[in-house]
């Protein structure tokens, strides 16, 4: 009998923002135990995290979906891979006897853009790139390669008009800092990217 209550929220914000599995060893042996499944369903594992409270524990898993895809992870994905990962827990022979809830989440539009696969899976969107020994740039993220980001940047024009493009320009990996996705409300890329979905909570 599961003593797990998956609770799935696609694109939770600011999940995904460094690997919490690396820094516990109890977290990265259920990293190892859990992404065989989570690979199984054609999704990758961002992290694995676990808050312990008194007698009862939260294991919070971190799903995104591979990184030459566009879109979000949708509801029922996350509500499906939990019951499966929940029952991997519940057979997992040496699990802590506390109870436990599961909750499973995908990175939000929030996240830093600190990994080449995060690059990769915000293309389309507009960033706003930290650089390191230059000047900052606010632009869309046209493609990712190996080598760096290249970026669309968005010049400043005069007050109340909109900012034109500017000329492609291409960061290398080792000149960027960190990266983070502007909030679009108005706007849909021309490559027919749409905005992740940041939707409501639900119990699997």
């Amino acid at each position: 009998m599961s003593n797990a209550e998956a609770k799935a929220s696609p694109d939770h914000t600011g999940a995904g923002s460094g690997s919490a599995s690396a820094h516990n060893p109890e977290a990265a042996r259920l990293r190892a135990l859990l992404e065989p499944v989570v690979q199984a369903n054609r999704l990758y594992l961002e992290d694995v995290a676990i808050n312990i409270a008194g007698s009862h524990r939260v294991v919070h898993v971190v799903v995104d979906l591979p990184q030459e895809e566009t879109g979000g992870v949708s509801l029922d994905v996350i509500a499906d891979i939990s019951k499966e990962l929940s029952d991997v827990l519940d057979s997992d022979p040496q699990a802590d006897t506390r109870p436990y809830d599961l909750e499973v989440s995908s990175p939000g539009v929030g996240r830093p853009l600190t990994e080449p696969r995060h690059w990769h899976r915000a293309r389309g969107r507009m960033a706003k790139v930290n650089v390191v020994q230059g000047e900052n740039i606010t632009g869309r993220i046209q493609s990712v390669d190996d080598g760096g980001v290249t970026l669309v940047p968005e010049v400043a024009v005069k007050k109340g008009m909109k900012p034109r493009q500017g000329e492609p320009v291409k960061l290398p990996f080792d000149r960027i800092r960190n990266g983070k996705v502007e909030i679009e409300f108005s706007h849909l890329p021309e490559d027919g990217l749409e905005p992740e979905h940041n939707g409501p909570s639900e119990e699997a």
